[in-house]
């Protein structure tokens, strides 16, 4: 177990924890929360022996392997599932020693080596870390790709296969969603419900808290403090905690001042002075209540538009690319005054491609966008905060929005609007390159909010944002009067914005019609045709050799040397292959099982003398098998192509 006693953590000045204690049990999974700047990736740090408490102690089980996500950019020419299989540390120690074995050609130190590695797994490595590699949303060409030849938000997921791939006993994820999009984030959450170590995990994903953790702890003014349950039945204790709190101050603040006013009208009178100076010692001796602050009283809102025109914009055969080759193509569609639009959609499929040449900062590739007279868009943009001048602080953005954009304002004027962003004495003239990422996503909605716009394009705003800031703009989104264009993988946010959802897949933009646990239904129907059409493809391939083999074996017979090098060759690649092979026949069994079982509890439970009891059985059996063939086809596809890498 994992215990916290007493610690106290200074970083600088500033105090992050004081007097903290918790006890963690292994395989809980835990959610850590708070504000940002509260210290969670502190305690992180002090979990790591990264940072070293002032007082108290952290014991931590001295075998256990801990593992956690990176937060540096890699850079590397090795290829993705190579920088992947890295992260095996208890494999790459075993593959160590087997070649510090070979190299003193120690027979025994061999053998134990060797079985090490079947410890390790290290048949299964490969496709074990190639199937995280697609889970996270690699397609199968990219598998081999050099590390480096990939943008930054997709190096930070390899960051994250690296650290889902170590066998840990103790996981720390610090916001391990904020670079995956939906379909990936849907994935991550299967795996982790399926990892069966101690798990602590910093998000400010609402959804995703709710669906991994059954522990909460919350880091608020230096004390830690645990909560049995996800982050909703948190809330739920919390609020109770703080109104009892309250009601307990307002009772003490009550009975000190009866205290005192007995104090003040006897203290002079020699017959109550024994009586008043008792009632002092007890007022000194009470332990003093604090009243019950709460950093949750965030708000914002965004102001009136002055113009809402209707439609605001109208797409005629509209292709969005770079360098004139479209990825979008042919979107014909209008976008009206106070829509709520949801833009769903995996990685790479064109989202932020649109909502670019939408926002107008990349061109045209074809066709046209006509705007709505008055049309004025705010524009989020996934990497806004890369722009902000890091040496300038808010109020020296704010000025120069104010002058170059508008409307114009006095600089009181524009403290007072930081103000209600938080921004309050010294930090309107703070470096933007000290802020954290949520203040300095703060600073660009009150940016967004200042040019009053009557379109807002937001993708990704998330990101950086707090689960209080977040709960702030969601309120904010849904009081707004104009129209809002939403990119996010916030699945809450998502929800409670937005009434319709555009899908942008295979080069287009439709009209999704369902909600988002029908996309995510559809995201698991599309996996599975995908795995289907794989297998199939396998199949083909398998008797296209077969073939090959057979005109192989019509051809003239090679040579003794040449037979007997072509039996060397052909027992190697056997011996690799076998495990993969094995599995395959395996795989291809159990999904046929499966299938067959799914297809007789469907044709029963169409049957009249069902009971309604056994239809909820059916059901949840019927569900579980979905879950189990996924699974398996997913596994099947893994296991196929690391046969065809091999050349099998």
């Amino acid at each position: 177990m994992i215990v916290i006693k007493n610690v106290t953590l200074r970083r600088g000045t500033k105090i992050v924890l004081q007097d903290a204690s918790v006890t963690l049990q292994p395989g809980e999974k835990v959610g850590l929360v708070g504000r940002n700047g509260a210290g969670k990736s502190s305690l992180f740090s002090l979990l790591t022996h990264r940072l070293q408490s002032d007082a108290g102690d952290v014991a931590i089980p001295p075998r256990w392997l801990v593992g956690e996500v990176a937060q540096s950019m890699p850079e590397t020419d090795d290829s993705a599932t190579d920088f992947v299989l890295e992260g095996d540390t208890r494999l790459n120690a075993a593959n160590t020693a087997l070649a510090a074995a070979e190299a003193a050609d120690d027979g025994h130190a061999m053998a134990e080596a060797h079985q090490l590695i079947a410890e390790a797994g290290g048949f299964e490595a490969r496709p074990r870390a190639q199937a995280l590699l697609m889970g996270l949303g690699f397609r199968l060409d990219q598998l081999d790709e050099p590390v480096n030849s990939f943008s930054g938000g997709w190096r930070m997921r390899l960051q994250l296969a690296r650290a889902l791939m170590c066998p840990a006993d103790l996981m720390l994820l610090d916001e391990p969603t904020n670079h995956l999009d939906l379909d990936a984030l849907v994935w991550l959450e299967a795996w982790l419900q399926r990892y069966e170590g101690t798990m602590i995990v910093i998000s400010h994903d609402r959804e995703f808290l709710d669906a991994i953790t059954r522990v909460t702890l919350h880091l608020d003014e230096t004390r830690l403090t645990r909560y049995t349950g996800n982050y909703t039945a948190f809330e739920e204790m919390r609020a109770e905690r703080m109104m009892q709190a309250q009601a307990n101050f307002a009772k003490q603040q009550e009975r000190m001042a009866h205290l005192q006013k007995f104090i003040d009208r006897f203290k002079a009178k020699a017959s109550k002075a024994k009586q008043a100076q008792s009632r002092v010692k007890a007022l000194a001796r009470m332990e003093k209540l604090g009243p019950v602050l709460t950093s949750s009283d965030f708000q914002f809102e965004f102001r009136e538009p002055l113009s809402l025109p209707n439609p605001m914009l109208a797409f005629s055969v509209m292709s969005c690319g770079y360098a004139g080759v479209p990825i979008v193509s042919n979107v014909n569609r209008s976008v009206l005054a106070g829509q709520r639009i949801g833009i769903l959609g995996a990685n790479g499929q064109g989202k932020s491609t649109l909502v670019k040449t939408i926002a107008k900062e990349i061109p045209l590739v074809a066709g046209e966008v006509t705007e709505g007279k008055g049309l004025s868009i705010g524009y989020f943009a996934q990497q806004e905060l890369d722009v902000l001048s890091l040496d300038d602080g808010p109020l020296m953005h704010m000025i120069r929005l104010a002058r170059d954009v508008g409307p114009q304002a006095r600089e009181q004027e524009l403290r007072d609007f930081l103000g209600s962003f938080r921004f309050v004495g010294e930090m309107v003239t703070q470096a933007v390159g000290s802020l954290s990422g949520g203040e300095k996503a703060r600073l660009v909605l009150a940016m967004l909010v200042w040019q009053r716009p009557n379109l807002l394009l937001l993708d990704e705003p998330t990101n950086h944002l707090d689960l209080t800031t977040r709960e702030a703009l969601s309120m904010a989104l849904n009081e707004f009067e104009g129209t809002v264009m939403l990119v996010s993988h916030d699945r809450a946010l998502l929800r409670e914005v937005c009434d319709e959802f555009w899908l942008v897949s295979e080069g287009a933009v439709k009209p999704f019609d369902g909600d988002l646990d029908d996309y995510q239904k559809w995201l698991l129907e599309t996996s599975r045709e995908m795995a289907k059409e794989a297998r199939e493809a396998g199949s083909a391939k398998a008797k296209a050799k077969k073939a090959e083999a057979a005109a192989a074996a019509a051809a003239p017979k090679p040579g003794k040397d040449d037979r007997k090098a072509g039996a060397q060759q052909r027992q190697k690649a056997a011996e690799q292959t076998k495990p993969l092979r094995t599995e395959l026949a395996t795989l291809e069994k159990r999904i046929a099982s499966l299938t067959q079982e799914k297809a007789n509890i469907a044709e029963a439970s169409g049957r009249p003398d069902v009971s309604a009891a056994q239809r909820v059985e059916q059901g949840k059996r019927l569900k579980q098998l979905g879950d189990e063939l996924d699974a398996a086809e997913g596994r099947w596809l893994e296991v196929t192509g690391e046969l065809d890498a091999l050349g099998t």
